[in-house]
């Protein structure tokens, strides 16, 4: 990638103020709220990290690419998961371009050794040269190293550091408190210019105190409903300004639910669009419910939001006291509009109000059977039993006073 000319990336060391950074924010589509422009001034002046914790989706990652755009450097980003080593943060040597060069050169290598007298002068002979295989010729940087090595400024996004292993975070140590990485086989490299260096956690797992307290720190959260209906504007989704404004209230409203994944801002957005592109004229539980899925993407999640929507689009709404899918574990399928002669209140009672013992009696009368559910009639007649068959079975079993 060609590096961009100096003097079009523009110096915002000397933000004039908190309030100049929220509006060249706002200019680019990114509303900060007062906190968020004071760290990010701090971190302009300080030339320290700014480490964001909080939920999925309230505008971290966007911060990054925002600050970018505002001034005009390149972002670079470093995208952590499990198991994740330096060797996909910071650099590797380039094996294949290493052994490709010594094929080329098989000819002057063995010209190189041809004056050795035995193995072990060769191998001294060699070891010698070994560093023009261990140059910068052949390190190939991941996203730290080149962040250090970038002859312009960068903005360094490490997104997502709570999902990498402990061992990232102690590479990291180095880099984000005197921005310069170590390459044993070269020395340490030192950033030309600081980067404005952002990292990002969902609060999966705890970050050590040795990597916050080499940042600034800021929890993000999800803004209130005013900042929230702002932010819906600004993206223009085509909603009209009423419906934002209650599609906002919906969407606060799934966030208060015990659900896997809240709603985020970004989807909010999307779900605005949706409705615009629908044409939706007013927000009805079976429009909302229709397209809740946009917001909602979790099974069980989609469940809770499906049964808490109408109540939120209408607070005088009436929920049905039983839903066709139930939960008494009786194993059919029928709903609570059935006659079976049995009443769902389990009472059990007769239709005529009757006690469901004395119902039950009625129903035991001799005969209700015929001979052969008796062991008898069709099934042949019945057996004698011989007289000592039950003692020789059971003479054992003696009850006990």
């Amino acid at each position: 990638m060609s590096a961009r000319p100096l003097d079009a990336v523009r110096d915002h060391a000397g933000f004039a103020d908190v309030a100049d950074v929220i509006d060249q924010f706002a200019e680019h589509g990114y509303l900060a709220d007062e906190r968020l422009a004071t760290t990010v001034f701090l971190q302009a002046h300080l030339e320290k990290p700014i480490l964001l914790e909080g939920p999925a989706g309230v505008g971290k990652t966007q911060l990054a690419k925002s600050l970018a755009e505002v001034t005009g450097r390149r972002l670079l980003r470093l995208q952590c998961y499990e198991g994740q080593d330096e060797t996909t943060a910071l650099y590797e040597w380039d094996y294949g371009k290493q052994l490709l060069y010594t094929q080329l050169m098989r000819e002057k290598v063995g010209a190189l050794v041809a004056d050795a007298p035995d193995l072990a002068s060769a191998v001294d002979t060699l070891a010698g040269e070994e560093s023009v295989f261990f140059s910068e010729r052949f390190l190939a940087a991941r996203p730290l190293l080149e962040a250090i090595r970038s002859e312009e400024p960068v903005i360094l996004l490490v997104d997502e550091v709570d999902r990498a292993d402990e061992a990232l975070e102690a590479v990291l140590l180095e880099l984000l408190a005197e921005y310069q990485v170590s390459v044993p086989e070269l020395g340490t490299f030192r950033a030309r210019h600081t980067p404005y260096v952002i990292l990002t956690s969902n609060n999966t797992r705890d970050l050590s105190a040795a990597l916050k307290r080499r940042c600034l720190h800021l929890f993000l959260d999800y803004p209130d409903a005013e900042r929230e209906l702002d932010i819906i504007r600004s993206k223009r989704t085509g909603l009209s300004d009423e419906l934002a404004r209650q599609l906002v209230g919906v969407v606060r409203g799934l966030r208060e639910l015990d659900l896997r994944k809240a709603p985020s801002i970004s989807e909010t957005v999307d779900w605005a669009r949706t409705l615009a592109v629908l044409g939706a004229e007013e927000l009805t539980a079976e429009t909302l419910s229709a397209t809740a899925n946009v917001v909602v993407k979790y099974e069980r999640d989609l469940r809770r939001a499906l049964e808490a929507l109408p109540r939120m689009v209408d607070p005088n709404a009436v929920v049905p006291d039983h839903l066709p899918d139930h939960g008494h574990g009786h194993g059919h399928g029928h709903g609570h509009g059935h006659d079976h002669g049995l009443d769902h209140g389990h009472h059990h009672d007769g239709a005529d109000g009757a006690d469901g013992a004395e119902v039950r009696r009625a129903k035991d009368l001799p005969g209700r059977h015929d001979e052969a559910y008796y062991g008898t009639g069709t099934m042949g007649p019945a057996r004698p039993v011989p007289a000592g068959q039950g003692a020789r079975s059971f003479g054992s079993r003696r009850r006990p006073f």
